[in-house]
């Protein structure tokens, strides 16, 4: 693997050339907010956060999408669809993001159906990866294979190491990038920062707090669907207000609706959806397989333990923490692994 380095005061003219000649998409703060947005350059990025509110998969899939536009003539059908995605650069994304973009890979680059909206914006952007400088009381990335300084998935991995970023080039993709802005990366002391970087990775990774497992939960849920564990209290606490999939780097739910804009005008729009609100699951003819909180709730983490797993031999949560963070009654994924893996225990 390739290495380079570029030094930290030389990080905002890099920012800017990219902000020039592609579309720049990087964490940005809005009050109290951070999440990632368009940039016009280095002074619109904020870089001194631990991790984002709202993750970056909105860069692949926005929360709010036109799939086409439609003008019905009495006499034909036109269909319009926006032009394909533009030269884009997904900078600063924490190690968890880009392995949730990973996991997200499967679900809309599947072999027999693909989305070509998803997969225009994955082929057109370049991820440059930002490791982690400190590990929150939340994260727990670790149970899924990841880690703080991991660069798995992404173009480009940026390591802080004092006044230098160590500079890991692990795509093509990455490398003609670097090639393209040769006079900002430099190749001298690369080996020695090469230490700095794995010194900082075995820190943090002693840093967890957060204990958890999932050897045998899998187990659990293959064959006990109807486990008396989905009857306790989670779901009672749960008030079905949907802040655990929005803020999931990983859910993808999303619904499909046409906005009439004319008289014989309209658009297609793609926006995302949760499987937490009843209505999600509801039929045209009344009938819901997910009537209830327990329903949902317990549907929710079958699906990040169990049927992602099945479907795309990937764990569907990749550890970044916001649910538990976020959630207002304090439903707690690794609760559930531990109590999961306390019934595989005792059975």
């Amino acid at each position: 693997m390739e290495a380079r380095i570029v030094n930290k005061g030389q990080l905002p003219e890099l920012l800017d050339k990219l902000a020039k000649d592609c579309d720049l998409i990087a964490p940005v703060k809005e009050e109290t907010t951070t999440l990632f947005r368009k940039i016009s350059g280095a002074k619109d990025a904020f870089l001194e956060y631990n991790n984002s509110d709202i993750s970056p998969k909105g860069c692949f899939l926005p929360q709010n999408e036109k799939t086409f536009s439609y003008t019905y003539t009495g006499d034909s059908l036109e269909i319009v669809k926006p032009e394909g995605a533009k030269k884009t650069v997904l900078f600063g994304t924490r190690p968890c993001d880009i392995k949730a973009i990973t996991t997200l890979d499967p679900v809309f680059e599947g072999v027999k159906f693909g989305d070509e909206y998803y997969s225009s914006k994955r082929e057109n952007t370049v991820i440059i990866g930002l490791s982690c400088s400190k590990v929150l009381s939340t994260c727990f990335c670790y149970a899924f294979g990841g880690g703080p300084c991991d660069g798995t998935g992404s173009d480009l991995l940026f390591t802080e190491i004092g006044d230098k970023y160590y500079v890991e080039i692990n795509t093509d993709k990455g490398k003609a990038l670097v090639d393209t802005y040769s006079q900002i990366f430099s190749s001298q002391g690369a080996d020695q920062l090469a230490k700095g970087k794995e010194e900082l990775a075995q820190k943090l990774s002693g840093e967890f707090i957060r204990k958890v497992d999932l050897t045998g939960v899998k187990e659990v849920l293959d064959g006990n669907f109807e486990l008396p564990y989905w009857d306790g209290d989670n779901y009672k606490k749960c008030i079905g207000c949907g802040t655990c999939t929005y803020v999931c780097p990983t859910c993808h739910c999303f619904d499909i609706f046409d906005y009439t804009t004319g008289d014989f005008t309209g658009d297609r729009i793609r926006c995302w959806d949760s499987c937490m609100y009843p209505e999600y699951t509801l039929m045209a003819g009344g009938h819901n397989p997910r009537p209830t909180r327990k329903e949902r709730v317990r549907n929710r983490f079958m699906h990040k333990l169990k049927y992602h797993l099945d479907r795309y031999d990937m764990v569907g949560c990749v550890g970044c923490g916001r649910c538990v963070k976020k959630c207002p009654v304090n439903i707690d994924i690794t609760k559930i692994i531990n109590d999961l893996k306390e019934v595989a225990q005792n059975a």
